[in-house]
This record gives structure tokens, C-alpha cells and sequence, in this order.
């Protein structure tokens, strides 16, 4: 069921108004929604059951300091309390979709409630807005609603954002979160354009029945073509520049092995690493014996066989959320890298991560002929 919602000032008003509903009416025990900082230099993710809290909440900021859909893990992975409603951009969305396949997120008790990501800065870029003294979402819902989605002047978006074909919750090979708000291209201010699966919930929201604006219908056709063809560009680009063992080995040449993409990323979800044990705590003498037999060694050692291991574990699931790269120190494109390769092993056997929670991980399952093709 889709419509309109009617409006409560702003667009972030009229949202906050619809979660405290949801709260307040029992739909939900606890909401996990981005509050704004007591400084309001960044938003973070916050398990709120106070509906006062929801002064606060930022749920258009165009800021991304952790992938939600991990953090989903931490209030459901052991058994929720209660009733979750998790307001979620749709790379987070997907994010906890592939996270319940192994476990680390249960849906039961979850309420998706997605928006349309109108792009994301790095944090310190949110940051400096804020002690600046602007408002990064005012112009964004002005573009939004004649269907651009763009940066302030002076600023840009997060690398990953530029080339995120699926920016839209539920548009495509997307899983469709229960409630959806949409933003770009509706040019009604006074409404919000919603979607809701479950026509009893449609009908406690007071949703008013309509097609799909025609304009709202171009401006995601527009933005997901766009961001489609920057995205090829970008991985063909990578897959030109890295054709081989030494030209991938220099694309990590200023890897300093700090492990901080694996932290951040969502879907590196094991609790128990190899690179986290001694494995890789080679005794010194070792380091003698490779220094003596190749000329020298490079310190820290392993980093090529850090990525690599990496990339086999996870990048059939990447989702393309981008912390890996917002979390390196050096400025290493570990996104771009990771969805180049992954885009090629999720093309071979037609997975899409996030698309559907009952779609079993490629590393889950096996079949004898699934390889064929390769082979011949």
C-alpha cells in the first residue's frame, strides 16, 4: 500500500511525529534511529524507548559514522527485548539482510523503516558543517524534491555514495522494508509519500491512497542510471589499473595492515579472526630467515594476504556501504577494490546481497556443477 502521509511541518517533523506514533502506540518497543550529538557535530545510532529522545533524532542527516545494520546485531543478535523499528538507509537495510543469513541479526522482532538516501559525508566533513553553522538536509529535500541529489558547494559526498545503485529502499533488487518514506522527486512538502506492506499498519498511520507520483518515478530512474554508469566506470577503471598480482599489490603499497576496513566493515562479522590470534606473530627469527632468502621483507608483513583473505570471506556480500575506505588512514579506495572484485563473484552466480533474507549465501551452499561454465 502507498500514499500520503500528512505532514507535521518539516519533513524530518513529519517523521519524528510518525516514530514517536509507532512508539507510542505499541508498534514498536524501542527505536533505533540517529540522534544528534549534545554538540551536534554527528549523528549515531541510539536505541531509544523515550519518545522525548526523538527531539533529537536526525533520521535525514547526511552523515554515515556506522553501518546500522551491524549495529541492529547488538540489540537482536542474542534475543531482543522487544519490538525494534530500525530507520535505516537501504545499504544498511541490506546490510542486516545478509547479517540474518549467518545469524548475526534477527529479523523476527525487527520493523524496517527505510528512507531514500539523499547522500552521505565522511564524518569529520558532517562535523565541520555543523561548526560551520549549516544545515546540510534544508537544501538537500529542496534538490530531492525536483528530483538532484547533490552536495553543498565546497563539500562532496562519500566515495561510495557517488556510485550506489541502490539508493532507494525497496526499488529494484532491494528488499522491501516495511515502511518506506520517500523523498526524491516528491514535490508535495506538505505530505509524505510512504509505502507500507501491511495495509492494517497503513491504516493505523492515517495513509492516504495514491499512485506514484510520475516524477518521483523519473527521478529514481534518473539517479539509479546515473549512479549505475559511475559505478562501471569506477570498478572498470580499477579492473584495468590492477590486471594483475604486482599491479593489485600496489594498490595496497600504503596499507599499514591497522585492520581498520575489517572493523568497520558491517559484514566481517566473525568473532573469531585469524588475524586477530597469533597466526601471524611470526617468531623473529623467521623474519631472518625471509630477509636472508628473498633480500629483505616488507614490515608488517602479510598485508597482500590480509586483503586477499579478506575479499574471499566477504566480498560475494559486499553491499557497498563504504566504511571500509571511510575507516582507512591512508586514503587506500578499499571500497572501490572490494566491490570490483565483488561485483564479478556476485555476477557469476547471480547472487545480489540484500535482496532477499531467504536467499542462502554463496559461501552456504554447494552444488557440483555451479562452476561449470568457468571450467570449460
Amino acid at each position: 500500500m502507498q500514499g500520503w502521509l500528512n505532514g507535521h511541518g518539516s519533513t524530518e517533523e513529519t517523521i519524528r511525529h510518525l516514530l514517536a506514533s509507532l512508539l507510542a502506540g505499541g508498534t514498536v518497543d524501542a527505536l533505533l534511529v540517529g540522534l544528534r550529538t549534545p554538540d551536534g557535530r554527528n549523528v549515531v545510532p541510539t536505541l531509544v524507548r523515550d519518545a522525548a529522545l526523538l527531539e533529537r533524532a536526525a533520521p535525514l542527516a547526511p552523515v554515515l559514522p556506522v553501518n546500522a545494520g551491524m549495529v541492529l546485531g547488538l540489540v537482536t543478535a542474542s534475543g531482543a527485548l522487544g519490538r525494534v523499528g530500525a530507520v535505516m538507509r537501504n545499504c544498511e537495510l541490506r546490510t542486516a539482510v545478509e547479517l540474518s543469513k549467518v545469524k548475526q541479526v534477527l529479523l523476527d522482532d525487527v520493523l524496517f523503516i527505510g528512507v531514500d538516501c539523499l547522500g552521505a559525508y565522511r564524518v569529520e566533513d558532517y562535523a565541520r558543517m555543523a561548526e560551520e553553522g549549516l544545515d546540510p538536509v534544508a537544501p538537500a529535500l529542496v534538490a530531492a524534491r525536483q528530483g538532484r541529489v547533490e552536495p553543498l558547494d565546497g563539500f562532496a559526498f562519500r566515495p561510495a555514495c557517488t556510485m550506489c545503485e541502490r539508493p532507494i529502499p525497496g526499488v529494484g533488487e532491494s528488499y522491501a522494508p516495511h515502511i518506506a518514506l520517500g523523498l526524491l522527486g516528491v514535490e508535495n512538502d506538505q505530505w509524505l509519500w510512504v509505502s507500507v506492506q501491511d495495509d492494517r499498519l497503513a491504516e493505523m498511520l492515517g495513509v492516504e491512497l495514491a499512485e506514484e507520483p510520475r516524477s518521483r518515478v523519473a527521478a529514481v530512474q534518473a539517479l539509479v542510471a546515473a549512479r549505475t554508469a559511475e559505478r562501471d566506470r569506477r570498478l572498470d577503471e580499477f579492473a584495468e589499473r590492477a590486471h594483475a598480482p604486482l599491479a593489485l599489490l600496489a594498490e595496497f603499497s600504503t596499507c599499514i595492515r591497522c585492520q581498520n576496513c575489517m572493523v568497520t566493515c558491517p559484514i566481517c562479522y566473525c568473532k573469531e579472526c585469524i588475524f586477530r590470534t597469533d597466526v601471524f606473530d611470526h617468531p623473529s627469527p623467521r623474519y631472518w630467515d625471509w630477509a636472508e632468502r628473498k633480500g629483505g621483507v616488507r614490515l608488517p608483513s602479510d598485508t597482500l594476504l590480509f586483503h586477499v583473505t579478506r575479499m574471499l570471506h566477504m566480498a560475494h556480500a559486499c553491499v557497498g556501504c563504504g566504511m571500509c575506505s571511510d575507516g582507512c588512514p591512508v586514503g587506500i579506495p578499499v571500497a572501490d577494490i572490494f566491490r570490483a572484485v565483488g561485483r564479478r563473484v556476485q555476477e557469476s552466480f547471480g547472487y545480489v546481497p540484500g535482496r532477499d533474507p531467504g536467499e542462502e549465501m554463496i559461501i552456504a551452499t554447494f552444488r557440483e556443477d555451479e562452476l561449470g561454465e568457468m571450467g570449460k
